[in-house]
């Protein structure tokens, strides 16, 4: 995939019946489905059993067996409540009669209220300063660890920038944060809100686990570390624009029993708060 016309391609479902839908898979650098995928795909099908012009505010979701790549994916969703103000929807998603996902989703009628956000406070690089992951790769790909250099070759309909270039050869624990700037290739002008929230909810589950990993960088990696999305919360905040570089700020409170556990917030460049993901994923050292 090279573009957001690919990746819409990949995260619109065929449509079977009004609460039925199928989807296929694309590699991203994993043997198995990237979880961002089926997050997103979910996040389809359940909006299209939205009637009411109802906005997503908020998931929650369970990886509960690794997806094959090659074989496609069924979403059944169940049409829970529509009430006065909330419609909620619930999504199982089955290969081959096992489930393999399962996700909740709340939809909100437009209205007025009070509004705050914490701003963000971190002085952090512009993405005009910094390196995008295909520059790394054009730059450093012949000195980088076989499985750095495997993940970076793959052509992504998004580009990354972190804030910090980590050299993978240069072993020290980090802090327990992560900060990256992200954007989509091509032309994104005409995305309703609910493609925009599905595309960020596709993009959500990328980097997350790093913030989980760095403190412990002087032994472990991406190569001798068994890593897996366990489970993935997410609320939609604000309405955006995908025409310019987002930041997805996180930080990792927590990492204990084979699990990380990493939180984070969507900034736009002007610092406005777009929406909040959390996830705890495994991370097992591969000698076990």
């Amino acid at each position: 995939m090279t573009s957001v016309t690919n990746l819409l391609d990949l995260l619109v479902l065929e449509k079977i019946t009004q609460t039925e839908y199928v989807g296929t898979s694309k590699p991203v650098g994993s043997p198995n489905v990237f979880g961002g995928q089926v997050l997103a795909q979910a996040i389809n099908a359940a909006s299209r059993t939205i009637t009411n012009q109802r906005v997503l505010h908020s998931m929650h979701s369970y990886f509960l067996e690794a997806g094959k790549l090659e074989l496609p994916i069924t979403y059944h969703v169940s049409i829970v409540r529509d009430g006065g103000s909330f419609s909620v929807r619930r999504v199982t998603a089955q290969q081959n009669e096992t489930t393999i996902f399962i996700l909740s989703a709340s939809f909100h009628k437009k209205e007025t209220g009070y509004s705050h956000q914490i701003p963000l406070e971190k002085k952090v690089k512009k993405p005009e300063e910094l390196l995008s992951w295909t520059d790394i790769y054009n730059q450093f790909g012949d000195f980088l660890p076989k499985h750095v250099k495997s993940f970076l070759e793959i052509e992504r309909p998004v580009e990354f920038k972190p804030t910090e270039t980590v050299n993978p050869l240069d072993r020290k624990d980090l802090p327990p944060y992560s900060n990256v700037w992200f954007k989509l290739k091509g032309d994104v002008s005409a995305l309703d809100l609910a493609t925009k929230q599905q595309i960020l909810t596709y993009i959500s589950d990328y980097n997350i686990l790093v913030s989980a990993l760095n403190p412990h960088a002087s032994v472990a990696h991406w190569g001798n570390t068994q890593t897996a999305s366990l489970d993935h919360s997410m609320w939609y905040f604000r309405d955006f624009d995908l025409d310019d570089w987002l930041l997805f700020s996180m930080e990792s409170p927590n990492a204990s029993n084979a699990r990380g556990f990493a939180r984070g917030n969507i900034y736009t460049r002007e610092g406005i708060l777009v929406a909040s993901v959390a996830q705890e994923g495994l991370m097992r050292p591969k000698d076990q």
